[in-house]
């Protein structure tokens, strides 16, 4: 069973969190999950919820789940020798965002973000931000210098989204394909094959 980790964090994007949380448990895959304070606060605001039990956060009952506390660096997953297939910050603020580029390991997320990258292991970060700074820019290249991959939650507008929910499956699903992890969400940029001329299409001499 392949095993991943899923770090919240106080930028806004709960949806995102909880899709990707979903869709990494319906793989088969298993998910430790570790959610900030300020990441607490996030999901209350924007998902409504008042108790942050695994079952709220993943919106569904869920099995194959581990809930970290973000204080506990003492977890398995902050250690180098405990495998994972990858770790994902989603949605990623800009002060976890530093101290993964300044490797400041002071909770179990930049902890566990450290371990990834020095195992050179995948780790995404889903940065939401906007605009950005120089110096958010500058840790941005300090995470890709050091292995990380930048995903910034910018959704693509080619599939022609319906709904909110269009939207938020773009995201994940091009986070779930740099995880390697199988989906069917509706990412996938087919064009149309160019047309053969015909008689009634060529112009008249």
């Amino acid at each position: 069973m392949k095993q991943f980790v899923l770090a919240i964090t106080g930028a806004s994007g709960a949806a995102y969190a909880r899709r990707l949380a979903q869709c990494i448990l319906r793989s088969g895959a298993h998910l430790h999950l570790v959610v900030t304070p300020h990441g607490t606060r996030v999901f209350t605001d924007e998902l409504g919820l008042r108790q942050l039990t695994t079952e709220a956060l993943i919106g569904e009952p869920a099995e194959h789940v581990t809930h970290h506390r973000c204080a506990d660096i003492g977890a398995a997953i902050a250690s180098g020798s405990f495998r994972t297939d990858g770790m994902v910050i989603c949605p990623c603020s800009s002060n976890t965002l530093a101290a993964v580029a300044s490797g400041v390991a002071d909770n179990l997320v930049t902890r566990a973000a450290a371990v990834t990258l020095k195992e050179r292991r995948r780790l995404i970060l889903v940065a939401r931000e906007m605009p950005l700074s120089h110096v958010e820019i500058s840790n941005m290249l300090r995470i890709s210098e050091a292995g990380g991959i930048l995903c910034p939650a910018c959704p693509g507008f080619y599939m022609q989204p319906q709904s909110v929910d269009d939207l938020v499956n773009f995201v994940v699903g091009r986070v779930l394909d740099l995880l390697g992890v199988p989906h069917e969400l509706n990412v996938r940029w087919e064009p149309e094959p160019p047309r053969r001329a015909t008689g009634k299409d060529r112009p008249s001499e």
